[in-house]
């Protein structure tokens, strides 16, 4: 409470806090304004009770997919991007690792890239998208307009210009506003359609139940999301500890308790990305059924929707296998164990009891191994839950209890408190020393 009154006297965070919430305006009011030369109620019903990729697609827009509006892609394109671009940086690309050892200069260069690269996977991305749909249902140019090479690339360029705008909205946020910009983006995306969720969850299972069986299922439903968002706020804020000591300083009492070092490790240091991952790779076989439904009644067909199909047994273990293998990748990218070990002998550190240089490495390696075993378990039940709650309780594809948008918001959320009781803490010593 104490915090939150020092945010109301903050008048610069106050500032921030009102334009981030502005900027929330104009993208909300995006998602409604429609693609030119479409008929999107063709799509919107395509859509109706669609799950898998499409689903996460059109919930980290805000329901944009669905509308068809000139967002539809979102920031995506540049998620995917930014992840490209890092990978590339492990001596893949020369070029992009000596960017990235060239400090700001050098951030600049990669995140110009990424940037380009972004707008052209937005491009190739809306291409496809609309040819897909108009083979799906033709319907969707019923508006007199006649579809030929260059009403796609129309429409494309239209849908690459949005992806291009929410960029810039992003940054805004990010140097006006509160938090990271491309965070906050996906974030209302997802917090818009919560509340939408809840209200269909309430008219099915309250207002048009039947009997004790639909209201069981209502409480059941509201007290695991209340349960699993409180575990999941737990386990993304958890991390393991390293203690370091550094050889020019004094060990006695007094440098050690609340001012000794560590290099705090995050228990799930992959964040989202391998779910993300794992739902990209599963739903290329899986939207070109939905694409091509004469497709679905053939072998190759049948064979695609159980091997792809998280939801059916044999698609669930290669998704489950998948997110595994991706936490564990994922997190040796973002940690690199020699380069900490590295790091830490040049600034004369080291781990008590562990040898610098290789048996650090070594170290670090194991440990963050074992952590990750718990962060890939982890992800991996968080990522389920939505799947074995559907399957129990038989509940529709737009109510998602848990899953990849939760931990998405709740890692935001923390992200950005830090942020904002940094910056109240600013404001109360810059007013102290005065």
């Amino acid at each position: 409470m104490e915090t939150i009154k020092a945010v109301f006297k903050n008048k610069d965070l106050m500032r921030k806090i009102l334009f981030t919430l502005a900027v929330f305006l104009i993208y909300r009011a995006a998602t409604y304004i429609t693609m030119p030369l479409i008929n999107p109620t063709q799509i919107t019903q395509f859509f109706e009770g669609q799950g898998g990729f499409l689903g996460i697609m059109d919930a980290f827009t805000g329901s944009a997919l669905s509308n068809y509006s000139i967002i539809a892609l979102g920031i995506g394109p540049y998620i995917t991007a930014s992840i490209v671009i890092q990978l590339l940086q492990m001596d893949i690309v020369p070029i992009l690792k000596e960017w990235s050892q060239e400090g700001e200069t050098g951030k600049q260069k990669i995140n110009q890239v990424t940037r380009y690269l972004a707008l052209s996977l937005a491009f190739i991305q809306a291409l496809g998208m609309t040819y897909g749909f108009a083979l799906t249902n033709d319907a969707i140019f019923d508006i007199g307009v006649e579809p030929t090479f260059l009403t796609y690339t129309y429409l494309a360029l239209v849908m690459t210009a949005g992806t291009a705008f929410l960029l810039w909205l992003a940054d805004q946020i990010t140097l006006k506003g509160v938090g990271n910009g491309t965070s906050m983006i996906i974030v209302a995306g997802i917090i818009a359609g919560m509340p939408g969720m809840f209200t269909s969850l309430t008219r099915e299972y309250v207002i048009d139940g039947t009997g004790f069986g639909s209201y069981a299922i209502f409480g059941t439903v509201v007290i695991m999301f209340i349960l699993i968002l409180i575990g999941v706020t737990y386990m993304q804020s958890a991390n393991r500890k390293i203690p370091i000591q550094y050889s020019n300083r004094p060990s006695s009492a007094k440098f050690k308790g609340k001012s000794a070092s560590n290099i705090p490790l995050k228990i799930n240091s992959a964040g989202v990305i391998p779910v993300i991952f794992a739902v990209t790779i599963l739903s290329v076989p899986q939207t070109m059924l939905s694409f091509l439904p004469q497709l679905a009644n053939t072998t190759i067909g049948t064979w695609l929707n159980e091997m792809f199909n998280y939801q059916r047994p044999l698609g669930y273990v290669v998704y489950a296998v998948l997110i595994l293998v991706f936490t564990f990748f994922y997190s040796f990218v973002q940690i690199n164990p020699d380069k900490m070990a590295s790091n830490l002998q040049k600034q004369n550190a080291f781990i008590p009891g562990i040898r610098p240089g290789v048996e650090t490495e070594n170290y670090i390696s194991k440990l963050l191994f074992r952590i990750t075993i718990i962060g890939a378990l982890y992800l991996l039940v968080v990522a389920s839950i939505p799947i074995f709650t559907s399957v129990i309780f038989g509940l529709p594809a737009y109510i998602q209890v848990g899953g990849t948008s939760l931990l998405i918001v709740v890692g935001v959320a923390i992200e950005t408190t830090k942020q904002i009781k940094t910056d109240v803490q600013g404001k109360s010593y810059s007013g102290f020393i005065r």
